[in-house]
């Protein structure tokens, strides 16, 4: 008798244990959260979170499965201009280090600032399509037998990729700092920050100049193979950018102090210069007009995407510039019912059965 009394109050106290930690569930924050366990996933709190890690898993691919053999047939050929090479190196100079630094800043930086295990799920399925994007790279230099040192260390001697690379890093410095903390409004600022720096401006404006002209050469029935894979991370990128805009309006509705006027003008600030860096990069890359684009068309697609990125997170349009690729938004939209830049896609399928 004397036992199952004994049983039956450590019952009890679990029970009673279990019923605070369901309580401190709905408590959940997502970073400086200190009432629930960071690894308690359920019950779960941002769905939205859930779903994109989800919809990340549905399109899941490999590189490998996309044959390079056309590309290497053509790249060795007459059939590519000067001009054309030009701009898919640069593009390959870029990309190659770019999604690395995506990759460091989630690990080193993001994740260990971020208190929500359903976020956190996110991130590491993200990290790995990172991984994954700068295996594909390596997976392109070496089918076309290009020299890996001149591709990999652009970042080092082209101004124009050097210039992007580093004002990235950056906006990584400080949240790196093993003393850093997100306790004060400054600090919430700059971890704020750095999540507009990577999924806003690296993410969302770095990289579409780059898939435009990619994609343009696709369109054009050249280098297909290459054009393919770019359509697999396009894809990749709306659910990181749809999930870091999710992310930063969630910590900005949840920290409501660290949105002010001034620290408003200091994120248009930065992608302000962020989009004259693009601007500078395409003219890099297209330094004469070739396969029916030239810089200066890039200068409005640049400020086009800016504004819906600036819109996303709740500032106004700056640049008013014109989409002058709309079919851009038929690779994005995978369902072709909605507008990446007006919705949040949720509807994807798993790479097998993707058509394009």
């Amino acid at each position: 008798m004397k036992v199952a009394k004994a049983v039956n109050k450590k019952v009890e106290k679990m029970f009673i244990k279990q019923n605070k930690k369901r309580l401190h569930a709905n408590e959940k924050r997502l970073i400086n959260c200190t009432k629930v366990d960071v690894n308690q996933l359920m019950p779960m709190k941002y769905k939205w979170a859930w779903e994109h890690y989800l919809n990340g898993c549905a399109n899941h691919w490999m590189p490998t499965e996309v044959s390079m053999a056309k590309d290497i047939e053509m790249w060795k050929s007459n059939e590519l201009s000067e001009m054309e090479k030009h701009l898919v190196m640069r593009n390959l100079g870029f990309f190659s280090t770019a999604e690395s630094l995506v990759a460091n800043n989630i690990v080193l930086a993001i994740f260990k600032h971020v208190t929500n295990p359903e976020v956190r799920q996110y991130l590491l399925r993200q990290a790995f399509e990172e991984a994954l994007h700068t295996h594909t790279f390596h997976y392109i230099v070496e089918s076309l037998d290009l020299n890996p040192g001149e591709i990999f260390n652009m970042y080092n001697e082209i101004e124009s990729v050097s210039k992007k690379d580093s004002f990235a890093m950056e906006l990584t410095e400080n949240i790196l700092d093993p003393n850093f903390i997100t306790e004060t409004t400054d600090d919430k600022q700059k971890f704020v920050e750095n999540l507009i720096g990577y999924y806003i401006i690296m993410e969302g404006i770095f990289f579409y100049s780059g898939f435009a002209m990619i994609l343009s050469l696709h369109r054009q029935n050249k280098m297909t193979g290459i054009g393919e894979q770019f359509q697999f991370i396009l894809r990749d990128e709306t659910i990181h950018l749809n999930f870091g805009i999710d992310l930063i309006n969630e910590i900005k509705e949840e920290n409501p102090k660290i949105w002010t006027i001034e620290f408003q003008n200091h994120i248009l600030n930065i992608i302000d210069k962020a989009v004259n860096l693009e601007i500078a990069y395409a003219r890099d890359c297209l330094p004469k007009g070739i396969l029916g684009l030239t810089s200066e068309m890039f200068e409005e697609y640049v400020g086009y995407i800016a504004d819906r990125r600036l819109e996303r997170i709740g500032l106004n349009a700056k640049y008013y510039g014109k989409n002058l690729f709309p079919w851009m938004s038929e690779v994005i939209d995978l369902g072709k019912e909605k507008n990446f830049f007006e919705t949040r896609v949720t509807e994807y399928q798993s790479s097998s059965t993707l058509t394009w």
